[in-house]
């Protein structure tokens, strides 16, 4: 540690320089001048982002090249604003148009945008003063290994990087899988969480052996505390286990749609610990511990085919005919479209009552979040036809 502070006292003796201050002076007040400019002026007006700040910077530097003064700092900003200008364009030109909207916006705000600053700050403190001697400062001795600065900075570099910036590569490469291998929709989104938990693993195992940890003093610690937290994270450990299982077995994969709590919801992603379910009556998300998966029984309509059944019960006076009750039914449903031909809707007489008889309507559609929109079209036609035929309402 009094390594690392002699260092920050050389960086802050080197901003006491009279030329350094001077740079900022100038490049600070242009960046205000810009920000007022932006607030006031510029909103009307589309300029792509980076292009005013860059415009100035490049000026003020030229302006003390021309005067014999030293203009490091401001050349510095400049190519800043540059970088910030290419990438403004990658973001609004390349990516946007071609990507979802999540997506985008988790690969802008998760990777692209923190990666550049880092390279800034690299570049900071490289100007400050040496990257090399940076990376050489001792942090202690962890599990038998000495540890220096850039090994770590490495290490949590690319562990970010596999935590953060995975989810696209291997959505691309399940994808394209999908279509070399003909999986379902299911299986690529399944075969998608596998690939991201491999990786990520594959990184902490080189980590490990990056910083040269002593494996063995960490088993031995590790094996001490788990006495002691299993019992206070036994559930985060059974979790986790179910989410791998589920993978593996394929029990319940992604995309697929499932009954909970009584309601008809998607699989939208299956993580180490809970799942990600959308249900269809109001659009929420909800998360799931995986252990939730093995200890109650799970209903699914999109295991071998997506084809769902929905049934209908009413109950029509005696007055009328069984036979043509049971046609109208029949001929009711075929009028939606979402209802399927093959196979075709059933109408049943299902039980006699002292004054009504109990029928039921069975019919197919193949999106099984469909099911609520498309029973409540079915009991509104049944009513309306019901009225056009001039037969009592049902109940």
């Amino acid at each position: 540690m009094a390594v690392l502070l002699n260092v920050v006292l050389a960086w802050l003796a080197f901003l006491h320089r009279p030329f350094v201050l001077e740079q900022l002076l100038l490049s600070g007040g242009w960046l205000l001048v810009v920000l007022q400019l932006r607030r006031h002026w510029l909103p009307a007006r589309r300029l792509p982002r980076g292009l005013l700040p860059l415009a100035g910077l490049v000026t003020l530097a030229l302006l003390l090249s021309l005067t014999a003064q030293r203009n490091g700092l401001v050349l510095l900003a400049a190519q800043v604003s540059l970088g910030w200008l290419l990438l403004g364009l990658l973001e609004g030109r390349v990516l946007r148009p071609r990507l979802p909207a999540v997506q985008y916006q988790l690969l802008v705000s998760r990777l692209l945008r923190p990666c550049f600053f880092a390279l800034v700050l690299l570049q900071v403190l490289q100007d400050l003063g040496s990257l090399d001697d940076l990376a050489d400062l001792p942090l202690g001795i962890w599990f038998g290994s000495a540890i220096n600065l850039g090994d770590l900075a490495q290490v949590l570099a690319l562990l970010y990087l596999l935590l953060v910036g995975m989810p696209l590569p291997s959505a691309w490469l399940s994808a394209l899988l999908k279509h070399a291998l003909g999986l379902t929709e299911g299986s690529r989104r399944a075969l998608d969480q596998i690939l991201q938990y491999t990786i990520v693993a594959l990184g902490l195992i080189w980590a490990l052996q990056r910083l040269g940890i002593n494996q063995t003093g960490l088993l031995a610690i590790a094996g001490g505390f788990s006495v002691g937290l299993g019992f206070g994270i036994k559930e985060v450990f059974s979790n986790i286990v179910s989410g791998l299982w589920l993978l593996i077995e394929g029990s319940v994969r992604p995309g697929e749609v499932l009954i909970h709590d009584d309601e008809a919801c998607e699989v939208r992603r299956l993580g180490p610990r809970a799942t990600t379910l959308l249900r269809s009556s109001d659009n929420a998300e909800l998360v799931v511990p995986n252990q939730t998966f093995f200890t109650t029984a799970t209903t699914t309509y999109t295991r071998s085919d997506r084809l769902r059944r929905c049934t209908i019960n009413l109950a029509v006076p005696r007055r009328w005919p069984p036979e043509q009750i049971v046609g109208l039914l029949e001929s009711i449903a075929a009028t939606l479209a979402e209802v399927l031909a093959d196979p075709p809707p059933q109408a049943r007489l299902q039980e006699f009552g002292p004054d009504r008889y109990h029928y039921s309507l069975t019919v197919s559609i193949n999106d099984p979040l469909r099911a609520g929109a498309v029973s409540a079209a079915l009991r509104l036609a049944i009513c309306r036809s019901f009225d056009d035929q001039g037969v009592d309402p049902p109940c």
